[in-house]
């Protein structure tokens, strides 16, 4: 068979792209690759300026092929990473080598600004901009040509006119304009060869038009200032990557490893294996995630959940890359590798979330696309008919038309956005709240009711058994250690919250019954779940199931109505013959819960509570944590059922929970919220924003965040488009010249930048 009639197997590359950082760029690759055959997607990360793409080897080359006849320069992440990596390597060697050993406790800082192990996509991120030099020899190029505009200006202005002077003036004017303006002047023709009329397309043709009508000392000022307002908004747009950048800093490169010896040496964080042991000294930062094993401290969790105190370890405690360790030595068990840790995936996520633009986001790119061509024909409307319309000489209407040209740039408009929706999400991460994407951070503004799950997420999601009897027709408060057993080895099998109390309390007693045989284990969502044990079919569940299967009595109902009135949660146990045994557990509200609620009532927000739970206990908890109104008893779907009706009558709805059987709702629900201390993967991924520290008062900090961020985006469209619309007639009035239309960009742009970042530090 002929190999080369096979189908070429796609790959997936990732190149960084440093002159790609905003949507006008992403649009022009986008552009340039839709002739491209073959290619399965594309992956942009502005932030990162990386772009992923998905083809086939062939496809691949075209694609790159495209890319640069774009004017964009692709290089593979790898090879940069590597350069970084090497780079960094002999501080971070440096940095580990005070506390090597088993006994050594010492300083070890320079090592926690270190990190190995990031994300191919940041990794090589070398803070380049799309018209930045690199390095100070850029800088000494831009100023040197800023000078060189500043005599030819000087010349123009107050020499005599003579051949000599104006041949002076005209070529320190050119020399300006090829310090600064080259690699504008090569992706301007790029872009007018594709028939694209983006920002370097309107530089080129507004300074070759100036050049050619004799005023030359303004088109080389008007290409200094431009290169240089680049350069100002390229540092300020930075602070807004560094935040996110900033976060792969906080876990260390090396980690401090137990060796087969019982020796311990620092490893590359990254080459952890899952179970290693690793030691952490006072003062270190943790560089994976783990259990502890040995020891006890204090742990400063804010880097990853946001929380102002430090939290109490002990052997058995979850403990988080990235996170600071005071007190005690700690050892732990890792569970998570470098790129699968709690932080790796805050990171990962809010990479991720930068691609997502937010509805805003999306009208200003799709308001850029028929802004700038418009300005374009009103500049061609004015040179062409100015001359008979207005009367001005040619050369007048031509100077006219070139002004208007340097207003259509659309970099103020375009990157406001953008700035504005990273620096909020680079905010919510750092205070514990992860959001998926622009468009959650912008939907969260709209919700008007917020639905919240019971155990877990308004209570500590810890219950304990506080009282259990057997039943045959009435409670029996003797103990029955084969009852016991029975329901604990049922009970031990679940993960869910109130069959672990369950199996906690009842973990004495389990032993002096027997062990007995649990197979064909089956769960009934929302209800609790079947078994065989010992051969005899058995249920372990709630009180709605045991309803469904016929075993409730008037006798059961009143004891089942005792506990759920006191606020506490009933399983029971019942066999071929009916129920056997009744278990009930109690849960405490979290200390904050009924803080948030109020919050969320101050700002006009509905709560209400979704618990599969009886609805007495239902009532009894949000009564306690100021919640007006509880349904109890839902099932799954019962869940999606509320919430369509709650959006039916209020408006958007936010779902918070913590389990399996919330993922339904949370998929559904307006805004989907979880609980990421105590909640499940499947909930967490079903979710569009996380709570990493399972504190209820985030959500109406992350509210009052979004409103905010919709406030910022909208003054920062009013401030472009305003700045715009003046000098727009100020340039039909003839009161504005080329280099005040390049001042009043960089201005828009300095300020639109300036007050996104103000979200930075903006709190809830």
């Amino acid at each position: 068979m002929d190999t080369n009639t096979l189908p070429r197997k796609p790959v997936q590359r990732t190149f960084r792209i440093a002159t790609m950082d905003c949507p006008v760029e992403e649009r022009e690759i986008r552009q340039a690759l839709e002739s491209v055959p073959g290619i399965q997607s594309l992956r942009f990360q502005l932030a990162a300026r990386t772009l992923g793409v998905t083809a086939p080897d062939d496809a691949l080359r075209q694609a790159l092929e495209a890319i640069r006849a774009a004017g964009f320069d692709p290089k593979p992440v790898s090879a940069l990473a590597a350069v970084q990596v090497v780079a960094a390597a002999p501080q971070a060697q440096a940095g580990n080598a005070c506390c090597s050993g088993h006994d050594h406790c010492g300083d070890d800082k320079a090592a926690e600004h270190q990190h190995a192990h990031a994300h191919p996509a940041s990794a090589g991120d070398l803070h380049e901009h799309a018209h930045e030099p690199s390095g100070a020899s850029g800088l000494t190029r831009l100023i040197a040509a800023l000078v060189m505009a500043l005599v030819a200006e000087s010349i123009h202005y107050f020499a005599p006119e003579t051949m000599l002077f104006e041949g002076l003036s005209l070529a320190t004017a050119a020399l300006a304009i090829a310090l600064s303006g080259l690699d504008t002047y090569t992706k301007g023709l790029a872009a007018l060869r594709r028939g694209k009329l983006n920002i370097n397309a309107l530089m080129t043709v507004a300074v070759t038009g100036a050049f050619l009508i004799g005023q030359w000392p303004e088109a080389a000022m008007v290409m200094a200032l431009y290169a240089i307002a680049e350069l100002i908004e390229a540092r300020s747009v930075d602070r807004a990557r560094n935040a996110i950048q900033g976060l792969l800093d906080l876990a260390p490169a090396q980690a401090r490893v137990a060796q087969p010896d019982g020796s311990w040496a620092d490893v590359p964080a990254a080459d952890v294996p899952l179970q290693a042991l690793v030691r952490v000294c006072p003062g270190e930062r943790l560089p994976l995630d783990g259990v502890v094993t040995e020891g006890r401290s204090s742990v400063d969790q804010a880097p990853v959940t946001g929380e102002s105190l430090p939290v109490d370890k002990a052997p058995g405690d979850q403990v988080f890359a990235g996170t600071v360790n005071q007190a005690g030595e700690l050892t732990f068990r890792v569970t998570a590798q470098a790129q699968d840790t709690t932080l790796a995936r805050i990171i990962h996520a809010v990479e991720q979330a930068q691609g997502s633009r937010a509805p805003t986001q999306r009208f200003v790119d799709q308001f850029a696309n028929i802004y700038t061509p418009a300005v374009f024909v009103i500049a061609l409307a004015v040179a062409a008919l100015g001359p008979w319309v207005a009367g001005w000489t040619v050369l007048q209407a031509i100077y006219k038309a070139l002004v208007l040209l340097v207003i259509a740039c659309p970099c103020a408009l375009v990157i406001s956005t953008p700035v504005t929706v990273v620096s909020a999400l680079a905010n919510a991460a750092r205070r514990g709240v992860l959001i998926k994407g622009g468009v959650h951070l912008e939907n969260a503004r709209h919700i008007r009711v917020v639905a919240l799950d019971k155990t877990g997420t308004i209570t500590e999601g810890k219950p304990s058994l506080v009282e259990w009897a057997a039943w045959n027709g009435e409670a029996t408060q003797a103990a029955d250690a084969g009852l016991a057993a029975t329901a604990h080895a049922l009970a031990s099998r679940s993960d869910h919250p109130v069959s672990q109390a369950v199996a906690r309390g009842l973990s004495e007693g389990k032993t002096s019954g027997g062990v007995p045989v649990v197979s064909e284990l089956q769960a009934l969502l929302g209800k609790g779940f079947s078994a065989l044990v010992d051969g005899q079919c058995h249920l372990l569940g709630n009180h709605r199931l045991m309803h469904e299967q016929g075993h409730c009595s008037p006798a059961l109902e009143a004891e089942l109505a005792r506990h759920e009135q006191a606020g506490r949660t009933v399983t029971l146990l019942s066999g071929p013959d009916g129920v056997k045994a009744i278990f009930a557990v109690a849960d405490a509200i979290k200390g904050s819960s009924s803080q948030a609620v109020a919050e969320l009532q101050a700002m006009g927000i509905r709560t209400v509570m979704l618990s599969g739970d009886n609805q007495a206990t239902a009532e009894v908890v949000a009564r306690q944590a100021g919640i007006a109104e509880a349904k109890g008893a839902l099932l799954p779907q019962d869940k999606l059922d509320a919430l369509q009706a709650l959006r039916a009558s209020h408006g958007p709805v936010a779902m918070v929970g913590d389990g399996i059987n919330d993922a339904p709702a949370l998929a559904q629900a307006d805004l989907g919220i979880a609980m990421g201390g105590a909640g499940t993967d499947t909930a967490m991924e079903a979710a569009d924003m996380v709570i990493m520290n399972d504190d209820l008062r985030r959500i109406p900090a992350a509210i009052a965040l979004s409103r905010k961020t919709w406030v910022v985006l909208w003054q920062n469209i009013s401030l472009a488009l305003g700045i715009k619309a003046v000098f727009l007639v100020m340039a039909l009035a003839g009161s504005a010249t080329m280099w005040m239309a390049v001042f009043a960009d960089m201005g828009a742009s300095l300020l639109v930048v300036a007050n996104g970042l103000r979200l930075l530090r903006a709190r809830g």
